[in-house]
């Protein structure tokens, strides 16, 4: 059985991927636990050394990997590999260097005549699913802290965008014991039998909500351990002493890169109303000046086009398209950059995550009604404060309900800090020493020496 890969910038099956059997999930968990047993004895510079040198050789085979990557997503291939393989290889090269930074409370006698010790050791065999908007930066973000940190790994990358992670594996496997990382191409089914393998001990996921309630509920039937970066509705919240011109451009941006698709997309704009129609002008005008296929790529499937189309077309009676809201060209899976105002925090289109170039926006007349439409959805993810007043920036920043708030800008990413959210966007920490953290588990070992 196979699965066909369509080039979203003309909608052209170009190849296929196929499909992993349950013998097949069988034979990989059963390796990787084999596998386990050999590099959770690895000492952190072994670890640290393999991975920096999986991070020169992913930087040394840069175009390959962007060949493949534009193939699949329709991305600009300047973007892969002037903005995202650098990033990889930076996240590589942290959690190379976390391996060796483990910390944790101090060795000491807590009761008299014992001396107490804190292991931090690998939780074993992790199973990982990767999504399609970003295929080999997100795979990267799972497999580094995964094998840093001393286990091995099982990956399944979305049906849609497996390639740059079987060249991943393929790369990786020169320096690493055999079966450590593995990659299965599949479908939501192979993702399952992953899911609920005994030898699993951990599932890690980055997708839709939806998807990672599925996740969850399988992994709770085997108590496994479950890291979850699910959806998100990102407010941007603009109050009225902002420059309106420049604070389009950095919304436009924040809304529009990647063709909407990223889960921190800043797609609920939220304006004071002294400013409200005289922005959303602003936003109108500055989205418009945006071209699919210049500007950003094509929406990754037909079936993720129709979504967004399907949003758009249900849209109530007082809402207002300022501009977009249909197909661009007859090729590919294009969405014209879209605004749309006069919504009502109720409205799907304001409660459910977007994840293409749609905007919309609302208003509010204080302070606490923008926090409340901010946090009034069921997503926690990312957030942003658009303003010039730093004790206002300081107040709703403590107040927005989101793992991430940025303020003046919305989006930079770096591998020293943590990304991941709350509520419907699910639980744990990409990058930093906090996700380095999310793949170990903690002992305690008491020696009485009286």
């Amino acid at each position: 059985m196979t699965l066909d890969l369509t080039d979203p910038a003309t909608g052209e099956v170009f190849g296929t991927s196929p499909i992993a059997t349950q013998s097949d999930v069988d034979n990989a968990l059963e390796s990787a636990a084999r596998a386990f047993e050999v590099w959770r004895r690895s000492t952190p510079a072994q670890r640290q050394l393999a991975l920096l040198k999986i991070a020169d050789a992913l930087e040394a085979r840069a175009e390959e990997f962007a060949d493949l990557e534009v193939r699949e997503t329709g991305k600009f291939r300047s973007v892969v590999l002037e903005e995202e393989i650098p990033e990889c290889v930076s996240a590589l090269r942290f959690f190379a260097g976390a391996a060796r930074q483990l910390e944790g409370t101090a060795a000491g006698e807590y009761t008299a005549g014992h001396t107490s010790v804190i292991r931090r050791e690998p939780v074993g065999v992790c199973a990982q699913i990767a999504p399609w908007n970003y295929p080999l930066m997100m795979a990267i973000w799972k497999i580094a802290p995964a094998l840093a940190a001393g286990n091995t790994v099982v990956l399944k990358p979305a049906e849609t965008t497996p390639s740059t992670a079987v060249l991943l594996a393929e790369v990786a496997a020169e320096f690493l014991p055999s079966d450590a990382f593995t990659v299965l191409t599949g479908d939501r089914d192979t993702g399952r039998a992953l899911v609920k393998h005994p030898i699993t001990a951990l599932v890690s996921i980055t997708g839709s909500t939806r998807a990672g309630i599925d996740v969850a509920t399988v992994a709770a039937a085997d108590l496994k351990r479950t890291h979850l970066e699910l959806g998100g509705n990102a407010p941007l919240l603009v109050f009225p002493d902002v420059d309106l011109a420049s604070t389009a451009e950095g919304i436009v941006g924040a809304a529009f890169y990647n063709a909407g698709q990223d889960c921190t997309a800043g797609s609920r704009v939220l304006v004071h109303a002294s400013i409200h129609d005289d922005f959303v002008s602003s936003l109108a005008k500055t989205a418009a000046a945006q071209t699919p296929g210049v500007d950003y790529g094509p929406l990754n499937s037909r079936a993720q086009f129709d979504r967004v189309q399907g949003l758009l077309e249900r849209l109530p009676s007082h809402a207002r398209v300022e501009t977009g809201g249909v197909q661009h060209g007859d090729r590919g899976f294009y969405f014209s950059p879209t605004v749309v105002s006069g919504l009502r925090q109720d409205d799907e289109i304001v409660q459910e995550e977007i994840f293409g170039p749609v905007v919309t926006v609302q208003s509010f007349s204080d302070e606490d009604e923008g926090v409340a439409l901010a946090n009034g959805v069921p997503y926690g993810l990312a957030s942003s404060v658009w303003t010039r007043d730093l004790a206002t920036a300081a107040r709703v920043s403590a107040e927005l309900d989101f793992g991430c708030v940025w303020v003046n800008t919305h989006g930079p990413l770096v591998a020293e800090m943590p990304h991941g959210g709350f509520g419907h966007s699910g639980h744990g920490k990409d990058l930093s020493a906090y996700a380095f953290a999310e793949y170990t588990r903690v002992k305690h070992v008491m020696t009485r020496f009286a």
